[in-house]
């Protein structure tokens, strides 16, 4: 059994370290060639507090429903962890009941035995939509609450008083969240109803104004998911502003150019594996990767690349100097003008994916043990970076339904 231990972190990087841990079989988070913290670094511009093991929107009012109700009751620090694991997981029950579709409901599967609770999951995002105002982690939270009660014990302000002092310590939730449901968690559902619509709606273009969600949720009316598999192919994206649609060039052409590396990478493990059939798939990808590259190759050689590493490093200095190299070395034989089939081929193509690798996960890589290459499921990280849109269209579409009465 593996384990991760650690002896000084962040909050953030803790969370960071946990969604790795749950998501190793998840297509949007599997990093064969080290480019996540490019893609993790744009979709925190694009769909800031939304990660890619949420599921329906409405879990950001379930999780301070939650504590809202502990506070209420004065429930102290020692036991506020074991009675929030208790209503959480009596919520699995509940929303399997209610809930025809059981593919949002988080720990349907594990139920009691859950490892990573909707609470800790919606954590960082309910504080970076400024619904939660108690700065710091869930442990953290838990041992305040008898300070907490302490403090407003002797206070007695009036609503415009709190309300004035809402980012203070003073409150650990934003006051103006609506009112759970009479019964709540009984008969639980993931329908918003339309002030608890307007209410997300309202903190996400307040906290993160100038982020896709944002716009997205004051200029977009009601979409079909099905035409519009990636954020740049949504029809709203002609009235953004120019540097939002900047940003979002970018990222199009960073995930149509990596994507041939994550082709070719698997490509070559079928081989290495004489997995023939599967070979004879990628092939043809890669076939039809080229043929949209050499479409294209106009307006991707002029893609001003030095602008898209400037951007990257203003959000995150931690894009590391070896990540850059490898991605210009890739796109440059990519936009080669003897074609990027040529690439796939290449000798010098196939060295920049193995020594990749190897860089990267040394002995363990696949490319050079044979133990490593039999646990390849036929499909590691071959496909199109998508940036959480598929995470976050669904928590867009929940809010938005109930605003237009669909």
């Amino acid at each position: 059994m593996s384990s991760f231990s650690w002896l000084a972190f962040s909050e953030n990087e803790r969370r960071k370290v946990l969604d790795v841990v749950d998501l190793f079989g998840d297509r949007d988070t599997r990093d064969e060639l080290g480019i996540g913290t490019v893609r993790d670094t744009l979709a925190d511009l694009f769909f800031p507090g939304i990660s890619t093991i949420q599921t329906r929107a409405r879990y950001f009012l379930f999780v301070p429903w939650m504590y809202l109700e502990l506070e209420r009751k004065k429930k102290p620090s020692k036991e506020v962890q074991q009675l929030a694991r208790l209503e959480e997981t009596r919520l699995i029950d509940i929303l399997a009941e209610t809930e025809s579709d059981n593919s949002g409901v988080i720990g349907i599967t594990a139920r009691k035995t859950l490892k990573r609770l909707p609470s800790n999951i919606y954590w960082q995002g309910l504080g970076t939509w400024r619904i939660r105002t108690f700065q710091g982690g869930q442990d953290a939270y838990n041992r305040s609450l008898d300070r907490f009660y302490g403090l407003t014990k002797s206070r007695h302000e009036s609503l415009e008083e709190k309300l004035a002092e809402n980012s203070t310590s003073t409150v650990n939730w934003h006051l103006a969240i609506p009112g759970m449901p009479t019964g709540f968690p009984n008969n639980a559902n993931f329908e918003l109803l339309p002030t608890e619509a307007e209410y997300l709606r309202e903190r996400i273009i307040t906290s993160v104004p100038n982020s896709m969600l944002a716009f997205l949720l004051k200029e977009a009316t009601l979409w079909n998911p099905n035409l519009a598999e990636y954020p740049w192919m949504h029809p709203a994206i002609l009235r953004m502003n120019s540097q939002q649609r900047d940003q979002l060039q970018h990222a199009e052409y960073f995930a149509t150019l990596m994507y041939g590396a994550s082709l070719l990478y698997n490509l070559i493990l079928a081989e290495l594996a004489d997995a023939t059939e599967i070979q004879g798939n990628y092939e043809l990808n890669l076939q039809d990767w080229a043929a949209e590259i050499k479409e294209h190759r106009n307006q991707l050689v002029a893609w001003d690349r030095q602008s898209f590493w400037k951007l990257l490093r203003s959000i995150n200095p931690r894009v590391s100097i070896s990540t850059e190299r490898f991605v210009e070395g890739w796109i440059s034989m990519a936009l080669h003008s003897s074609g990027a089939l040529k690439v796939t081929t290449s000798k010098q193509g196939r060295t920049l994916i193995c020594e990749r690798e190897i860089a990267l996960k040394r002995d363990q890589a696949r490319v050079k043990n044979r133990r490593a290459l039999e646990q390849w499921g036929g499909k590691a990280g071959a496909f199109r970076l998508n940036y959480r849109w598929s995470k976050a269209q669904r928590i867009l579409l929940d809010i938005l339904q109930p605003l237009e009465g669909a």
